[in-house]
C-alpha cells in the first residue's frame, strides 16, 4: 500500500491488477487506497492485529501438539509403516488414558481419604519388604491400601464425615459405567465410519481412488504401498472367480481343513482352560509366595505359545482374502483368552471364596501377578517372536525375510491385559496404577522392536475396519464379563448372613461390624 500511494491512477490499477492474489484481497487494497492517510493506519493496525492473531492461534496449536503424547513418534511410525502398524500403537494409548483416568479417581475418591484419616498402614512388627512382593504381591503388600482388605469399611469422621463403603462402591460403578459408555460411543462412531458410510459395492474403486496413505513419506514405503494397492486390487477383482471356479472335491478339501482347523484349534482353548483349573486344584497352598507364581506363568505361557499354534493352521488353510485369515485367527484367540479367564474367575467365585475370610485380597493378589507375569511375557514375546525372527530372516534363512509386526495378535494381548486391569478394579483398586506403568514401557519397548526388527507389511487390509472390530470386542465380551464380575460379586458377597459378614470384614471391630451388617441389611 505504501507502495502504491505515490503511484499515478493508471499505474496504481495496473500494478493492483498484476498482484498474485485473490480479488477479495485486491478490492480491500483499492478501498484503502482510496483515503491515503486515515486507512492506511487502519489498514496496518488491521492487518498487525490479525497477524498478531494468526501468530497466537499458532503458537498455541504448536503448543498443544508439543503436549500431546507421543505425538511426534506417532507421526514417525505411521509415516514409515502405515496406518495399519499405527492403529496398535494409537489403541495402547487409548488404553493407556482409560487407566490413567481410573487411576485418579480411585486414588482421590478411594485412597486419599483413608490416607488422611490413617497415615499409617497396619503392618506387624514381623512383616518387612523383602523384594519378593514386586512379583507376587503378598506379604508387606497385602497390609498396605493395594488390595480391598486394605480399606476400611467404617465411616470416617473428621472435619466431615466420608462413607468409605459408598465410596468404594460408588467409584468403582461410576467408573465402569463411564468405560461402557465411552466404549460404546467408540464403537457406534467407527462402525459408522467405516461400515454404514462405506460403499461396498464399488470396493474395487474404493481401492483405487481412495485408500492412498497420505501419511507415508518413506520412498521404500510408497513403493511398497503401491505393491499393496496392486495385490489388493487383484484379490479383490480375482477372488470370486476364484470361488467360483473351485470345483467340488476342491470345496470339500477345503471344508475339511477349515473344520479341523477350529476342532482342534476349540480343542487347545478348552485344553487349556481345563489344565488351568486342575493346576489350581492340585494340593499347594495359596500362601506360599513361590508357588503362587506357577499358575500365572502357565497362563502366560499358554496366552504366548497358543497363538503361535493358530498361526501355523493359517498356513494351510489358504484363506483367499487376508480379512478372513486375520478375522479366524482373532477368533480363535479370543476363545483361549476367554476361556482361561473364565475358568479362574469360576476358582476364584467358588473355591478361593469359600476357602479365605478376605478372599477379595487373596484374588486381589492373584490379579497383580498375572499382570505382572503378563507383562514380563510380553518383553519376552517381543524379543523371541520379533528379534529373533528378525535374525533368522536376515542371517539363517534370508528366503524368510524381515518379520511383520503382527498386528491382530499383539492389539488382542492388550485387551487381554486390559480386561485383567477391570476384573481387578475391585479387588485392588490401585491395579490401575500398575497397568499405567507397563503400558508405557510397553510403548517404548513395541516402538523399538518394530523400527529395529520389523518391515512394513506386503499386504494389508482396511485399517480402519480393523480397528472398529478391536474396539467391538474389547466391548464384547471382554469388558461386558469383567462388569459381570465384578457387578455378581457385590451382588452375592454384600448380601450375605451376619456369620458371613464376620468372616469378611478384616480390619474392624465387633461392634463396628454389626453396625455395618445393620445398615446393609437396610440397603
Amino acid at each position: 500500500v505504501k507502495e502504491f500511494v505515490a503511484l499515478s491512477t493508471r499505474d496504481r490499477i495496473r500494478a493492483i491488477r498484476d498482484l498474485a492474489m485473490s480479488f477479495e484481497e485486491k478490492k480491500h487494497i483499492r478501498w484503502v487506497l482510496t483515503d491515503k492517510q486515515l486507512n492506511l493506519y487502519c489498514y496496518t493496525c488491521n492487518k498487525l492485529h490479525s497477524q498478531s492473531l494468526r501468530r497466537c492461534g499458532y503458537s498455541i496449536r504448536s503448543a498443544r501438539q508439543t503436549l500431546e503424547l507421543w505425538q511426534g513418534i506417532m507421526k514417525e511410525i505411521g509415516g514409515k509403516f502405515g496406518t495399519s502398524v499405527l492403529s496398535y500403537f494409537l489403541f495402547l494409548k487409548w488404553l493407556l488414558m482409560f487407566n490413567i483416568f481410573s487411576f485418579l479417581i480411585n486414588f482421590g475418591f478411594i485412597t486419599i481419604p483413608l490416607l488422611v484419616y490413617d497415615p499409617s498402614p497396619n503392618i506387624p512388627p514381623n512383616v518387612s519388604f523383602r523384594g519378593l512382593e514386586i512379583l507376587t504381591g503378598a506379604g508387606y503388600f497385602n497390609y498396605t491400601v493395594m488390595y480391598y482388605g486394605g480399606y476400611s469399611n467404617e465411616t470416617l469422621i473428621g472435619l466431615v464425615d466420608y462413607n468409605m463403603q459408598l465410596a468404594y462402591f460408588f467409584t468403582i460403578a461410576v467408573y465402569m459405567v463411564l468405560c461402557g459408555i465411552a466404549l460404546i460411543f467408540s464403537m457406534a462412531s467407527s462402525f459408522k465410519e467405516n461400515y454404514v458410510l462405506a460403499d461396498t459395492v464399488s470396493n474395487s474403486a474404493w481401492q483405487l481412488l481412495c485408500s492412498w496413505d497420505f501419511s507415508i513419506t518413506n520412498e521404500r514405503a510408497v513403493r511398497q504401498r503401491k505393491n499393496n494397492l496392486r495385490v489388493q486390487l487383484k484379490e479383490s477383482l480375482s477372488e470370486r472367480a476364484q470361488r467360483e471356479l473351485l470345483t467340488l472335491s476342491e470345496k470339500l478339501k477345503h471344508f475339511g481343513v477349515h473344520l479341523g482347523s477350529w476342532l482342534l484349534s476349540t480343542g487347545l482353548a478348552v485344553g487349556c482352560g481345563a489344565s488351568i483349573y486342575y493346576l489350581y486344584a492340585a494340593n499347594w497352598s495359596l500362601l506360599q509366595e513361590a508357588e503362587t507364581l506357577l499358575v500365572p506363568f502357565v497362563v502366560s505361557l499358554m496366552n504366548l505359545v497358543v497363538p503361535l499354534f493358530y498361526s501355523l493352521f493359517n498356513k494351510f488353510e489358504h484363506y483367499s482374502s487376508l480379512g478372513r485369515q486375520i478375522y479366524a485367527l482373532v477368533v480363535r484367540n479370543v476363545l483361549l483368552k476367554m476361556s482361561i479367564l473364565a475358568v479362574l474367575c469360576y476358582y476364584w467365585m467358588n473355591v478361593v471364596a469359600e476357602k479365605f475370610s478376605c478372599w477379595e485380597s487373596m484374588v486381589g493378589q492373584a490379579l497383580y501377578r498375572l499382570v505382572i507375569v503378563d507383562f514380563l511375557f510380553l518383553m519376552l514375546g517381543s524379543f523371541f517372536g520379533e528379534f529373533l525372527s528378525n535374525v533368522i530372516g536376515t542371517r539363517l534363512l534370508p528366503r524368510l525375510g524381515v518379520p511383520e509386526f503382527d498386528v491382530a495378535r499383539n492389539v488382542l494381548e492388550l485387551i487381554y491385559a486390559q480386561t485383567l486391569a477391570w476384573i481387578g478394579i475391585y479387588f485392588s483398586p490401585l491395579l490401575p496404577a500398575i497397568q499405567i506403568l507397563k503400558f508405557f514401557i510397553l510403548f517404548y519397548l513395541k516402538k523399538v522392536s518394530l523400527t529395529q526388527n520389523c518391515q512394513p507389511p506386503r499386504r494389508t487390509g482396511r485399517a480402519a475396519q480393523m480397528q472398529t472390530i478391536f474396539i467391538a470386542l474389547l466391548f464384547f465380551p471382554f469388558f461386558v464379563g469383567a462388569l459381570s464380575i465384578v457387578a455378581y460379586t457385590a451382588w452375592r458377597y454384600e448380601d450375605m448372613t451376619c456369620f458371613d459378614h464376620y468372616k469378611l470384614l478384616c480390619h474392624t471391630s465387633s461392634l463396628e461390624s454389626k453396625k455395618i451388617i445393620t445398615f446393609r441389611t437396610k440397603l
